[in-house]
């Protein structure tokens, strides 16, 4: 098999993985919708190269108003490489004990909430505190991580804990250890790696699965839409009246912040 031939065989093997969790995935789906519902949030998180699904998640075209995406620079900022915000920092400040809880801190929690939290180890301290946290707070997390590569990976946490041991759920993207899956003749390490498809599939099943539920509830979804499919009126409209919702929604977690009985604080 060429190289191309590989990654996509291998993709085509990810897509099977995920459509055997179409039932997982419908559960997630109907926690998010009903937060959505409620006038909440779904909290989406992740740190390192996972970004990318929160981005997958909202704002893009065929999305809609109800997630909360929490991306924090100082671990994502990857195409300086070296020098100041360089990848070594980013890849030892997801490791910071403690840095957690001082991100949600600048949220207004509810039970209404749901979160999702995304690392293909499943091991880097950061996500791993951010579902211990969301779950204290009594909030239902749905994880996404490569399970075999979380297997072979040493977790980082203070009492040796994974992502998936503070998650109500968990999703995988179906990713080999080492998230690499094209082998060359020559070389002794794989390239190519394949947990961005399986959790890019998993986002958009999920986000599908939750249009459907919203919409069958009654639910007028604000998706942001191109001119070439609705016309550049409508997409205009469109592109205002998702972004008001997003503020309105958002204006929420920050009401009442700090005061006696915030679970925040």
């Amino acid at each position: 098999m060429t190289p191309t031939e590989q990654y996509l065989a291998a993709s085509a093997h990810l897509i099977e993985i995920v459509r055997a969790q179409e039932p997982a995935i419908c559960q997630a789906a109907s926690w998010f919708a009903e937060t959505i519902r409620a006038g909440r949030m779904v909290h989406v998180f992740a740190s390192g190269h996972s970004r990318i699904m929160v981005e997958e998640m909202w704002p893009r075209y065929g999305s809609f108003p109800g997630f909360n995406p929490i991306v924090e620079l100082s671990m994502t900022f990857h195409n300086l490489v070296v020098g100041a915000n360089g990848q070594r920092q980013a890849m030892f400040i997801e490791n910071v004990p403690g840095l957690a809880d001082r991100i949600l801190r600048n949220f207004a929690l509810s039970t209404d909430d749901t979160a999702l939290v995304i690392s293909s180890s499943g091991c880097s301290v950061v996500p791993v505190e951010m579902a211990e946290a969301f779950q204290r707070a009594g909030i239902r997390v749905v994880a996404i991580i490569s399970a075999r590569h979380s297997e072979k990976s040493t977790p980082k946490h203070r009492d040796g804990k994974r992502l998936q041991d503070f998650a109500d759920l968990v999703l995988d993207t179906g990713a080999p250890s080492g998230d690499a899956m094209v082998a060359i003749p020559g070389l002794d390490t794989p390239v190519a790696p394949g947990s961005t498809v399986g959790g890019c599939l998993l986002i958009n099943c999920i986000k599908a699965e939750v249009a459907k539920r919203l919409t069958d509830a009654g639910v007028a979804l604000k998706v942001l839409s191109g001119g070439a499919i609705v016309g550049d009126a409508r997409a205009a409209e469109l592109f205002e009246a998702a972004y008001d919702e997003h503020s309105r929604r958002l204006a929420a977690l920050y009401a009442g912040l700090g005061a006696p009985g915030d679970s925040s604080r």
